[in-house]
């Protein structure tokens, strides 16, 4: 565990530190592209967060490959390597991208390209575990497209959450760290090497995303870009694959009998990473509303509207931050409850618990529609929108002769400073429609 932990601060480190030079990078390249209708943000800012990633992701691998225990990842197995190759093929078209907006279909075409590359050497799903059926062996050609569907299909449900600051970031580390949870557990109570490189890939992209996180949290001072979005989803997809189609269920022995019956009773331990989808279940319900919602007005998948969760969030009230902070909320309780879930399944608290939070996330997402009104003493102590406003309390008074300030009594000068009704702010002051308070 501390050679993990040891890789990840390196690797956090690194991102961290470099991402302040790339910000100044980016502004003299001129990644700062236009503010387009479906933004959020209200200034330029510059992108191509994702080079500090990349060169988080090389030094992470670097410090694991002259580690005692980690070293035998490279030595036993070509998935590293692998999976850098991939990195650095999606990295580069999104370097690109990030400064010249290449087409979608290109980029498309680069992620397949990127994931077939995995595959060649060696980054593929061999089988997988049916439930009532056992352990089915995949051919060359099924192994192939399934491998590339699953790399492509995480990188755009990353890329499609990536719409508020620290919000792809914050929700991949989330996800990725019941993923590692559940990655060592595999590598270290059940001896299994195989799960190795998918538990090192967890650690790295954890380090990634906390060491860009802090410049990336609202207000944001950069964004990772596409370069960042694909990278991140791309290393999310590689350590499914690794642990879902390359550790045999029945190397596990946690039941006895058939292989079909142990294949059957550890369905609540490999279903949920046998998909991607359901370990970042937020970011994948978002992609398919959003393929459905386009195709539905007659509209390309890959065009960009204002119609994702996170848009959502902000149209009804929510604060950026409060936005942001309930999709982290929601994609902790999906991926820690698959993961209590994978660990004991019999155990009805987890399912009250699940349900109980659930509750509660509900609450929050209906909180603006019952915003609390502050008494008037209480004025000083709470932001604005939680005040009664003077127009709807008292009558309009006759208008007077302009005095000096030091004339004016105390109630003149606080019904001037307080916010009036239609004056551009939402019901919750959504950052998304109100002047930001301070510049980057």
């Amino acid at each position: 565990m501390r050679e993990y932990l040891l890789t990840l601060c390196v690797t956090a480190a690194v991102t961290y530190l470099l991402t302040g030079p790339v910000r100044k990078f980016a502004i003299v390249a001129g990644a700062m592209p236009e503010i387009r209708a479906r933004d959020v943000h209200r200034e330029p800012t510059p992108r191509l967060g994702g080079i500090a990633m990349f060169f988080g992701l090389c030094a992470g691998l670097l410090v694991a490959d002259h580690l005692t225990n980690l070293s035998e990842v490279f030595e036993n197995s070509n998935e590293p390597r692998a999976l850098l190759s991939g990195a650095a093929l999606i990295w580069l078209i999104g370097v690109l991208d990030d400064k010249f907006e290449i087409d979608a279909l290109i980029k498309l075409g680069a992620q397949m390209i990127a994931a077939g590359v995995m595959v060649v050497q060696g980054l593929t799903i061999l089988w997988l575990p049916v439930p009532g059926v056992g352990t089915v062996a995949l051919t060359q050609w099924q192994s192939t497209l399934l491998t590339v569907a699953l790399v492509v299909i995480t990188i755009n449900a990353v890329n499609f959450v990536d719409g508020l600051d620290g919000l792809a970031a914050g929700m991949v580390c989330i996800a990725t760290a019941a993923f590692f949870m559940y990655a060592y557990r595999i590598w270290y109570s059940y001896g299994i090497e195989a799960a190795a490189p998918a538990t090192l890939f967890a650690a790295i992209l954890m380090g990634m995303c906390l060491g860009f996180l802090p410049h990336n949290m609202h207000p944001a001072r950069i964004f990772m870009g596409d370069s960042g979005s694909m990278l991140i989803g791309l290393v999310l997809a590689a350590g499914a694959i690794s642990i879902t189609g390359q550790v045999d269920p029945d190397v596990m022995n946690l039941f006895s009998g058939s292989e079909r019956n142990t294949v059957h009773q550890t369905v609540p331990v490999y279903i949920p990473l046998l998909l991607p989808l359901t370990i970042i279940a937020v970011p994948a319900a978002d992609l398919i509303l959003a393929i459905v919602r386009r195709t539905w007005r007659g509209q390309s998948p890959f065009a960009a509207d204002r119609g994702h969760l996170h848009h959502r969030l902000l149209e009804i009230g929510h604060s950026h931050s409060r936005a942001v902070l309930i999709m982290y909320f929601w994609s902790a309780l999906i991926s820690c409850g698959t993961l209590a879930y994978s660990v004991n399944s019999a155990s009805m608290w987890i399912v009250l618990g699940v349900v109980f939070l659930s509750t509660v996330g509900l609450v929050l997402l209906l909180l603006p529609r019952f915003t609390p009104r502050a008494p008037r003493w209480a004025y000083r102590f709470v932001p604005p929108r939680y005040r009664r406003h003077a127009v709807a309390e008292q009558p309009e008074p006759a208008p007077q002769h302009t005095h000096p300030d030091s004339e004016r009594g105390p109630e003149a000068a606080d019904q001037e400073e307080r916010p009036k009704v239609g004056a551009g702010l939402t019901v919750n002051g959504a950052t998304a429609i109100g002047a930001r308070s301070h510049p980057r």
